[in-house]
């Protein structure tokens, strides 16, 4: 009987010739000369590995011996070349190391306050942390510190600190974040100046006496917010006492700010005398580093010309003025403060912005005056 669905094949029911199996014609290309002469190599480097590693050992020992060698042929009683020139030959001490001074806490304190972070854009609180890095490098390097504090740490400026800058403040000394306003950081700083690690008076506090006591005899300072507003010039730092840099970068969008913010708390306010001795020939702004590091300056060389000259970028165009004199001597230091020093670098960050004007030295109307 027929099948229903007709013949299983076209040639009449025979088996279909059997399909090749696609694996069958597989097989790995040839290997060019070049590949072929790179797989000697390699296996070449393989089986020469041991015969390497013997041959460093023994290379490793020969010259172990020799070292020795030259030692037993040395004579005992004839010193070393290098206690030679220690005992006989000792080097001139208009060659030796100049050593600098040892870091001194001195009893005054710096607070950079942080309390406008809703006024910055994102590049300009990055800006900001920068300047806060840098302020604390610089105190941390200068031979004569303050306690340094900054208040209001909070917002993004800190999320920035916690997260991008990865926490790397946590382990900062001698500095101390408080999410508190100035004012707190300001009670905190009289504390600590009046406790046994208060620091001492020495650089430009050597021979400073404080004008002010308690009734406790202890010693007291002034409160002062730094703004070129302020029409007071500030002459001296004196022991003791709290100065205040406004930690913002806005480029000059809130003008008076600082001084605002310190007239409406009923604070004292002044100055840097940058005016008084520096003529600039192009506008000029202070970043709150340089605000720091100018005061460093004086407090090591008691001198605001040439705290000026030291830390001025070059680039503003500033020079001294006519008539301002630099003193030929710093402050004499404590004999027992002379140790091996690391001085601060100079090199200014790149792109970095500059702060504004209330947190620094002059107004737009000083920097422009001939």
């Amino acid at each position: 009987m027929a099948s229903p669905c007709g013949d299983s094949s076209v040639d009449g029911g025979a088996n279909p010739a059997p399909i090749p199996s696609s694996n069958q014609d597989k097989s790995p290309p040839p290997l060019s000369k070049n590949q072929l002469k790179k797989l000697r190599r390699d296996q070449a480097w393989e089986q020469g590995r041991q015969r390497r590693k013997e041959l460093r050992k023994l290379k490793n020992k020969e010259k172990k011996e020799r070292k020795r060698a030259d030692a037993d042929k040395e004579p005992a009683s004839e010193p070393s070349q290098g206690k030679r020139k220690a005992t006989e030959d000792p080097e001139p001490p208009a060659l030796k190391k100049i050593k600098h001074l040892k870091n001194v806490q001195l009893p005054v304190s710096f607070v950079i306050d942080c309390g406008f972070d809703d006024l910055m854009l994102d590049g300009e609180r990055k800006s900001l942390a920068s300047q806060v890095t840098r302020s604390y490098s610089d105190n941390h390097k200068a031979p004569f510190r303050s306690h340094l504090f900054i208040s209001s740490f909070e917002g993004h400026l800190k999320e920035r600190f916690d997260t991008v800058l990865t926490g790397n403040h946590r382990n900062w000394k001698g500095v101390k974040f408080i999410d508190s306003d100035f004012e707190e950081a300001a009670r905190l700083a009289e504390e600590l100046m009046k406790s046994n690690q208060g620091g001492k008076l020495a650089g430009a506090f050597q021979e400073k006496v404080p004008a002010q006591q308690t009734e406790d005899g202890i010693p007291s300072g002034e409160v002062v917010y730094l703004t070129s507003d302020s029409p007071d010039i500030l002459t001296e730092l004196k022991p003791y006492s709290t100065y205040f840099i406004g930690g913002i970068v806005d480029k000059n969008r809130h003008k008076g700010i600082c001084y605002k913010r310190a007239m409406d708390r009923g604070m004292k306010t002044a100055k840097l005398p940058i005016g008084d001795y520096m003529k600039m020939t192009s506008r000029f702004v202070l970043a709150t580093n340089h605000v720091v590091e100018i005061m460093l300056r004086w407090l090591e060389l008691g001198d605001w010309a040439k705290a000026f000259l030291q830390v001025i970028p070059k680039r503003k165009g500033g020079i001294l003025k006519d008539g301002a004199m630099l003193l030929e001597k710093s402050p004499p230091a404590a004999e027992d403060d002379v140790e091996k020093h690391s001085e601060p670098s100079k090199q200014d960050e790149e792109g970095q912005n500059i702060a504004e004007t209330g947190a620094a030295g002059i107004s737009e109307k000083e920097a422009a005056a001939p």
